[in-house]
């Protein structure tokens, strides 16, 4: 079995911030791209940003500038440093890892749980 764990969120006034972390554990051979998606109260999930096994990265428009990802290979651990947070950031954040559980395994897809980050006005 493959387990996602996030951790790290909460509440904060707006222009604080939070850090995020994703731990991954189970039967893992090797992870390819590692995300952090959010959705908020009617609306569609949506990738907030997402870092390569090298350690490439992609962040939303809205975030970039305030938000930072990273991970620890060694680990099997992400990280979303959130700063000068904003209301809209208000959501419940999971993370997203494609990863193979063998060497012969196909390259598959796990979700965390989520945790909640709210930021008030």
């Amino acid at each position: 079995q493959v387990q996602l764990v996030e951790s790290g969120g909460g509440l904060v006034q707006a222009g604080g911030s939070l850090r995020l972390s994703c731990a991954a554990s189970g039967s893992i051979f090797s992870i390819k791209t590692m995300g952090w998606y959010r959705q908020a109260p009617g609306k569609q999930r949506e990738l907030v940003a997402d870092i390569t096994s090298d350690r490439n990265t992609n962040y939303a428009d809205s975030v970039k500038g305030r938000f930072t990802i990273s991970r620890d290979n060694a680990k099997n651990t992400m990280y979303l440093q959130m700063n000068s947070l904003e209301p809209e950031d208000t959501a419940v954040y999971y993370c997203n890892a494609d990863l193979r559980r063998s060497i012969l395994s196909p390259l598959s897809t796990y979700w965390g749980q989520g945790t909640q980050v709210t930021v008030s006005s």
